[in-house]
């Protein structure tokens, strides 16, 4: 297979254990793994000199909807809050089928990698009746591009008729979810060592699945090996729903259907209380945050510092771009470094804890932390490059190992390498026609949302 080198990195901030950063090395990469952090120089198939750019572990995405790119910015949906803003979206979304699906998640990838992002965690939850195979369409998007995926099998089984939010349209059985579930972990999961695809089952929401849903999906997922993801204390609105439907606080019913250990990781969760918290800490459940979206939707601000304390699993995730509107972790790195400044001026995170929740935190999350999330002898070769001779960093990057929070970056990254292969050169996605992905996109959202 092929080798790379990249040569004179000025700096090299690993978020290993021990917080490594190395100065003026050389990073030999074979096969798709890290074989050499040092001064040697190795021959290799491809050659990139890194002289003057800050180099980084890429981006771990643990929560999105691609399939958002389509109604993001819409007016009727601006300055709504979750439940709203859902209703008025599930009539656009039923309509969704393999080519919207597609092209989405073909466009929003691009663009994560363009920011950093070398593995996607994709929340796919709506299946239209007839609407193909969905997950598949996502899978060929990233292979198009090159990147690494954690796709899952999302599902809804409640509709208006039931209470609730969805169209009766994009709802299926028990016995039809978990049918296809394990079909397409048969047919998609990889769970080898440097996997490219890997899926997971996730119900979407407590308000919109049943306890039996969630309680079988919770089995199937242990017997098939994958780990469980949905939404959780994202808004008061969902507390109240719990306790106005099964007497019980959000996680405390999770916890009673089987929804708590090291294999399950929760969207959001910005509403547990302390005792919450501690029992994520006691299980090892994961928490994705997801700063943006958050603010964006005015759901609140997770409990983001005490959770790292307790030694929580914390990943970032863009959320779906139609509530965030843009899927950028560079973004959110940067406003989860100013979110928590201001919520916990005393207690804070600071911008090197963003970055790692960006990367290792990300790859706990995901139980891959023994492949991606540092840059570590060994582990697969996911890199970013930067150069610091750009206008927006003169006299900025004294501290790399802050910059991406305290600082932030206002454009795209100069790599993006995954798997030991170059996907993005000086800004523009490698493996792909960026003009005519963007009038392709265009046409399919005109066809989509029935634009003349």
């Amino acid at each position: 297979m092929s080798s790379l080198l990249i040569k004179n990195v000025k700096h090299l901030i690993s978020c290993d254990a021990e917080d490594k950063v190395h100065d003026s090395v050389n990073i030999y990469c074979k096969d798709g793994l890290i074989v050499d952090i040092s001064k040697d120089i190795h021959e290799a198939d491809e050659v990139i000199d890194a002289t003057d750019m800050l180099c980084f572990p890429g981006f771990i995405n643990t929560h999105h909807h691609l399939y958002q790119i389509f109604t993001r910015n819409l007016p009727q949906t601006q300055n709504k809050e979750l439940f709203d803003w859902l209703r008025i979206n599930y009539e656009i979304w039923k309509n969704l089928n393999e080519d919207t699906v597609y092209f989405s998640s073909k466009a929003g990838m691009a663009e994560l990698m363009k920011n950093g992002c070398t593995t996607v965690s994709d929340h796919h939850y709506v299946f239209p009746k007839d609407s193909g195979d969905l997950i598949g369409s996502q899978i060929a998007a990233a292979d198009d591009l090159g990147i690494r995926s954690h796709f899952t099998r999302g599902s809804m089984d409640l509709s208006q008729k039931d209470g609730g939010l969805p169209p009766d349209s994009v709802v299926q059985t028990v016995d039809e979810i978990l049918k296809d579930s394990a079909e397409l972990v048969e047919k998609y999961h990889d769970s080898s060592f440097q996997a490219m695809h890997r899926l997971a089952l996730a119900p979407c929401s407590p308000f919109s699945v049943s306890d039996t849903l969630l309680r079988e999906s919770a089995k199937l997922a242990r017997e098939l090996g994958v780990r469980l993801h949905t939404h959780l204390a994202e808004t008061k609105d969902e507390e109240d729903y719990t306790l106005e439907n099964f007497g019980r606080r959000p996680l405390e019913y999770m916890e009673g259907l089987g929804w708590v250990g090291d294999d399950v990781w929760y969207a959001h969760g910005i509403h547990f209380n302390t005792e919450e918290l501690q029992v994520l800490a006691a299980t090892g459940t994961g928490v994705c945050h997801c700063p943006t979206s958050n603010l964006s939707l005015a759901s609140g601000v997770a409990r983001i510092p005490e959770m790292m304390e307790l030694d929580i699993p914390v990943g970032l995730g863009v959320d779906g771009c139609a509530a965030n509107n843009g899927m950028s972790l560079l973004e959110e790195i940067r406003v989860g470094y100013l979110m928590h400044r201001l919520n916990s001026p005393d207690n804070g995170v600071t911008g090197y804890d963003m970055l790692k929740l960006a990367t290792i935190g990300g790859a706990r999350v995901l139980g891959r932390e023994e492949e991606i999330g540092s840059l570590e002898v060994g582990k697969c070769a996911d890199i970013i490059l930067l150069n610091v001779n750009r206008p927006d960093l003169v006299g900025a990057y004294y501290d790399p190992m802050s910059i991406l929070g305290t600082v932030g970056i206002k454009g795209y990254v100069d790599y993006t390498i995954i798997n030991g292969k170059v996907t993005v050169r000086d800004g523009r996605v490698v493996n792909l026609d960026e003009d005519k992905l963007i009038a392709d996109a265009n046409q399919e959202i005109r066809e989509f949302l029935q634009i003349s």
